[in-house]
């Protein structure tokens, strides 16, 4: 059997995606980051947006595009997203029909400012509307957490079977405080430290930890200094717990991809453990004076998913251990 299903009988299977998503609105700014993932391969996600890529009156036209390029050759991998505008707007069941016309080459679409989560339900049926047409159903969603509706409400919209990713808008959920929250929690350090962001995040979190979700760190806005979105990306993990982080600027999609990389020590660690439970029928061992059972069994795999997830090679020891057919791996093709 598949370590996968030995391993999480029972127990949700987290989803894993790529560690950066990175964000790209202008034609030029598309076509760019589409060219840095031919290079480096799938080793980032690309959202288009239509929601502030697209200039007032060009809605249709810059949807249109979006579609374009996901059905292109260009789409190497088919690791290409979407932001449609937020479900308020005139432009979004546009946006839908249009980009689910391709839905056979679209990773996944993204929803902003959604108020609650059946505001989330009813955008899922539209969307499944048009994809279904396309011939692709189950297409996943990812859900941007920027109002106090979508937080109060996080851990139902993380429950929603489609949904595959929450990622937290930042910007927008600190300005809908009107003041009360300063603008400097917008970036580091204050957004670390201020009660209510902090809050948000750890919220956003647990809901995705809690149903296999992948949760996205918000976005870093310094786009000069990449090592300030490495330290952003390093606070987002070690201190809660996200596994996905955007990006606005290709300067920063290394450093973030890096940082959530897992280091070679760390796997060679689950290597090593891993490659003695599978010896041992996945029953305990002991290595090195600790015990070691399914429940850290489950934490060295997903290790080893998020290093094979980044590019790394694994050692021979375990890399027989991905043959066969995971079923927690995103698909590359559909």
């Amino acid at each position: 059997m598949h370590p996968s299903e030995v391993l999480f009988q029972g127990n949700l299977q987290p989803a894993i995606l790529p560690a950066c998503d990175h964000y790209a609105g202008s034609e030029k700014l598309m076509r760019k980051s589409i060219a840095l993932q031919q290079e480096l391969g799938p080793l980032f996600d690309i959202t288009l947006d239509c929601e502030d890529g697209a200039s007032a009156g060009n809605e249709l036209a810059h949807a249109r595009l979006v579609a374009e390029l996901l059905q292109s050759d260009d789409n190497k991998f088919n690791r290409i997203g979407a932001r449609v505008h937020d479900v308020h707007s005139p432009y979004f069941a546009q946006d839908v029909e249009i980009i689910c016309a391709a839905a056979q080459r679209l990773a996944y679409l993204a929803l902003p400012k959604v108020q609650s989560v059946d505001e989330v339900a009813r955008a899922i049926k539209l969307i499944n509307t048009h994809a279904t047409k396309a011939g692709r159903k189950d297409l996943p969603v990812h859900v941007l957490i920027e109002t106090h509706g979508a937080l109060h409400d996080v851990y139902a919209i993380a429950a929603l079977p489609q949904v595959q990713c929450l990622s937290f808008g930042i910007m927008d959920f600190v300005s809908a405080h009107y003041g009360a929250i300063p603008g400097s929690a917008m970036r580091t350090p204050g957004q670390f430290t201020h009660p209510l962001v902090t809050r948000a995040k750890l919220e956003i979190a647990a809901a995705c930890h809690a149903h296999g979700k992948v949760p996205s760190h918000n976005v870093t806005t310094d786009i000069k200094d990449t090592a300030v979105a490495a330290n952003d990306a390093q606070r987002a993990a070690a201190e809660f717990g996200y596994t996905r982080m955007w990006s606005i600027h290709p300067n920063q999609i290394k450093p973030i991809v890096k940082t959530f990389t897992p280091r070679l020590s760390e796997v060679s660690e689950a290597a090593a453990i891993l490659h003695e439970a599978a010896a041992a029928h996945w029953g305990p061992i002991a290595q090195h004076g600790r015990l070691h059972d399914r429940a850290s069994y489950r934490y060295y795999w997903t290790v080893l998913q998020r290093a094979r997830q980044a590019g790394l090679s694994l050692p021979e020891s375990v890399a027989a251990l991905f043959n066969g057919t995971p079923t927690d791996l995103p698909q590359e093709a559909h």
